[in-house]
């Protein structure tokens, strides 16, 4: 049974906004997510979808940030492993364990997160970045960070983009672009496990989730590919707004 044409060209507009935000800042999930719910999908197959969804977009943003991709093997192993890791860990407990008391963590959570974000660069001490000759105890903050924020990102992964900002910015780093180009590939990779568990599990509806996919892959590259194209202090703004717009409805959702 096909999709209705409009509910089809909801899906798709929601899967390219998604997609878009994710490539900018973070935060796709809140359109993605609401959407599938919108369309009669159950609240778990919904978060599932969307993380495939949303996985697929977030890989295609990739290739527009590719130049910004500079990191010695030193750093990216240790980060991808605990992506892996955590990831795997996420999506376990979203399909073993009920939500609600999760949902009252995350609220504080993207506090956290957004006010990181924002004086991040103030709390560094060494202002290293991720180069090639960054600290060791900088690099083991930085994974040991990474492995909780893929836990999250496995297990709901709506504004995993802002916590990874976040842990970017406290580690040193400050070229918006490049964060988000890592950003881009540690999100894929949280959510690309946790994409092959939700996909053995049958967790994922395909039909919906089919329409969502071409919507993000679209929004992705093009929201990546403009988002370059801005001074940095926007895309940075546009992050705090983001930030805290999804710290309020948290809030909201866990205590109205």
């Amino acid at each position: 049974m096909y999709l209705p044409i409009h509910i089809a060209i909801f899906l798709f507009v929601a899967g390219a906004l998604g997609g878009a935000l994710n490539a900018v800042a973070g935060g796709g999930s809140f359109i993605a997510f609401p959407a599938l719910l919108f369309t009669g999908v159950a609240p778990i197959s919904a978060n599932a979808t969307n993380t495939v969804a949303l996985w697929v977009g977030v890989t295609a943003s990739t290739g527009a940030y590719r130049k910004h991709l500079e990191l010695s093997k030193r750093v990216m192993v240790p980060l991808a492993a605990t992506s892996v890791i955590g990831g795997i860990a996420g999506a376990y407990l979203l399909l073993h364990t009920p939500a609600q008391t999760f949902l009252r963590v995350l609220p504080w959570l993207m506090l956290g997160a957004t006010l990181l974000f924002v004086f991040g660069a103030r709390l560094s001490r060494s202002g290293e970045g991720l180069g090639r000759d960054i600290s060791t105890s900088a690099l083991v903050f930085a994974s040991i960070f990474e492995l909780v924020v893929a836990v999250y990102g496995g297990y709901f992964g709506g504004g995993v983009g802002i916590l990874n900002l976040a842990m970017l910015a406290v580690i040193g780093m400050t070229d918006i672009h490049a964060m988000n180009a890592l950003k881009v590939v540690l999100g894929g990779i949280i959510n690309g496990v946790a994409v092959i568990t939700f996909i053995v599990k049958g967790a994922v509806v395909w039909k919906q989730g089919a329409v969502m996919i071409v919507g993000a892959i679209v929004g992705g590259y093009l929201g990546a590919h403009y988002a370059q194209k801005l001074p940095q202090a926007w895309i940075r703004g546009f992050v705090i707004v983001v930030g805290t717009g999804m710290t309020v409805y948290f809030f909201w959702k866990a205590y109205a």
